[in-house]
Protein backbone atom coordinates (compact mmCIF):
# COMPACT_ATOMS: atom_id res chain seq x y z
CA UNK A 1 0.00 0.00 0.00
CA UNK A 2 2.28 2.82 1.25
CA UNK A 3 5.79 2.73 2.66
CA UNK A 4 8.01 5.13 4.56
CA UNK A 5 11.78 5.41 4.21
CA UNK A 6 13.97 5.37 7.31
CA UNK A 7 14.32 9.17 7.04
CA UNK A 8 10.53 9.57 6.96
CA UNK A 9 10.08 7.24 9.94
CA UNK A 10 12.63 9.23 11.95
CA UNK A 11 10.95 12.53 11.03
CA UNK A 12 7.52 11.21 12.05
CA UNK A 13 8.91 9.89 15.35
CA UNK A 14 10.43 13.29 16.08
CA UNK A 15 7.16 15.09 15.27
CA UNK A 16 5.19 12.69 17.45
CA UNK A 17 7.54 13.09 20.42
CA UNK A 18 7.55 16.89 20.03
CA UNK A 19 3.74 17.13 19.81
CA UNK A 20 2.11 19.02 22.65
CA UNK A 21 -0.69 17.32 24.49
CA UNK A 22 0.62 13.81 23.95
CA UNK A 23 -1.59 10.87 23.00
CA UNK A 24 -0.55 10.98 19.33
CA UNK A 25 -1.56 7.73 17.65
CA UNK A 26 0.25 8.21 14.34
CA UNK A 27 0.37 10.14 11.08
CA UNK A 28 -2.50 10.92 8.71
CA UNK A 29 -1.77 11.27 4.99
CA UNK A 30 -4.53 12.70 2.81
CA UNK A 31 -4.82 13.26 -0.91
CA UNK A 32 -6.82 16.01 -2.55
CA UNK A 33 -7.41 15.35 -6.23
CA UNK A 34 -6.39 18.38 -8.29
CA UNK A 35 -3.34 20.53 -8.77
CA UNK A 36 -1.09 20.41 -11.80
CA UNK A 37 0.20 16.90 -10.98
CA UNK A 38 -3.24 15.45 -10.30
CA UNK A 39 -2.96 15.20 -6.50
CA UNK A 40 -2.07 17.40 -3.56
CA UNK A 41 -0.88 15.85 -0.30
CA UNK A 42 -1.51 16.91 3.27
CA UNK A 43 -0.28 15.37 6.48
CA UNK A 44 -0.99 15.72 10.16
CA UNK A 45 -0.62 13.95 13.47
CA UNK A 46 -3.57 11.83 14.61
CA UNK A 47 -4.89 11.79 18.14
CA UNK A 48 -8.21 10.11 17.32
CA UNK A 49 -8.30 7.88 14.24
CA UNK A 50 -11.55 7.50 12.32
CA UNK A 51 -13.15 4.04 12.38
CA UNK A 52 -13.07 3.94 8.56
CA UNK A 53 -9.34 4.72 8.26
CA UNK A 54 -6.98 2.31 6.56
CA UNK A 55 -4.03 1.70 8.88
CA UNK A 56 -0.51 0.88 7.74
CA UNK A 57 2.06 0.12 10.41
CA UNK A 58 5.77 0.27 9.74
CA UNK A 59 8.52 0.28 12.38
CA UNK A 60 5.89 0.96 15.08
CA UNK A 61 4.62 4.04 13.24
CA UNK A 62 0.95 4.00 12.28
CA UNK A 63 -0.12 5.77 9.11
CA UNK A 64 -3.85 6.53 8.85
CA UNK A 65 -5.43 6.97 5.42
CA UNK A 66 -9.04 7.90 4.77
CA UNK A 67 -11.00 5.73 2.30
CA UNK A 68 -11.09 8.47 -0.36
CA UNK A 69 -7.29 8.91 -0.32
CA UNK A 70 -6.35 5.23 -0.18
CA UNK A 71 -6.64 4.42 -3.92
CA UNK A 72 -4.47 7.44 -4.79
CA UNK A 73 -1.72 6.37 -2.36
CA UNK A 74 -1.31 2.74 -3.39
CA UNK A 75 2.35 1.99 -4.02
CA UNK A 76 3.53 5.39 -2.75
CA UNK A 77 6.86 5.77 -0.95
CA UNK A 78 7.14 8.66 1.51
CA UNK A 79 10.59 10.09 2.19
CA UNK A 80 11.93 12.99 4.24
CA UNK A 81 14.62 15.10 2.62
CA UNK A 82 16.69 17.67 4.51
CA UNK A 83 18.42 20.30 2.42
CA UNK A 84 20.20 23.61 2.92
CA UNK A 85 17.23 25.65 1.66
CA UNK A 86 14.27 23.47 2.59
CA UNK A 87 13.36 20.24 4.30
CA UNK A 88 10.22 18.20 4.03
CA UNK A 89 8.38 15.08 3.03
CA UNK A 90 8.39 13.89 -0.57
CA UNK A 91 6.07 11.40 -2.25
CA UNK A 92 7.08 8.95 -4.95
CA UNK A 93 3.63 8.04 -6.22
CA UNK A 94 3.27 5.72 -9.23
CA UNK A 95 -0.37 6.84 -9.63
CA UNK A 96 0.40 10.39 -10.75
CA UNK A 97 1.83 11.82 -13.93
CA UNK A 98 5.04 13.81 -14.36
CA UNK A 99 6.24 16.10 -11.60
CA UNK A 100 4.70 19.55 -11.55
CA UNK A 101 6.43 22.89 -11.78
CA UNK A 102 4.70 24.49 -8.78
CA UNK A 103 6.25 22.07 -6.20
CA UNK A 104 3.01 22.05 -4.21
CA UNK A 105 1.12 19.21 -5.83
CA UNK A 106 3.94 16.74 -6.06
CA UNK A 107 5.78 17.17 -2.74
Amino acid sequence: MISLTDNAINAVRTAMSDAQGGNVQGLRIMVQVGGCAGVKYSMGLVRQPAPTDFVVEQSNIRVYIDPESEPHLRGTTVDFVAGPEASGFTFDNPNVGPKCSCSKSCH
